[in-house]
């Protein structure tokens, strides 16, 4: 089973950028689909994107395309989520998940929260 850490969450002001990493151990992370997912306040847990293990398949929310990108590091078992033109509608606690499916139920991280000030 993989365990994974997320990070890179913060305050940013609507337009600016962050860039999210989730760094996997345990199982070979190279041989997974790699997801992120959010949860906003008071709201349900929503899919943002996701890469195949080899790169050459991605796939993002309508919410989020033209504006983050999905990406990963096999050599370091990390995922990354390049946040750009960022909105006060994406603040959420953000995850990472071991799929390219729009859903996971399997266990969750402790995610990291990102906060987009107006």
């Amino acid at each position: 089973q993989v365990q994974l850490v997320e990070s890179g969450g913060g305050l940013v002001q609507a337009g600016g950028s962050l860039r999210l990493s989730c760094a996997a151990s345990g199982r070979t992370f190279s041989d997974s689909a790699m997801a992120w997912f959010r949860q906003a306040p008071g709201k349900e847990r929503e899919f943002v994107a996701s890469i195949n293990w080899s790169r050459s398949r991605t796939s993002y929310a309508d919410s989020v395309k033209g504006r983050f990108t999905i990406s990963r590091n096999n050599a370091v078992s990390t995922a990354y989520l390049q946040m750009d033109s960022l909105k006060p509608e994406d603040t959420a606690v953000y995850y990472c998940a071991p799929t390219f499916g729009r859903g996971w139920s399997g266990s969750w991280g402790k995610g990291t929260l990102v906060t987009v000030s107006s």
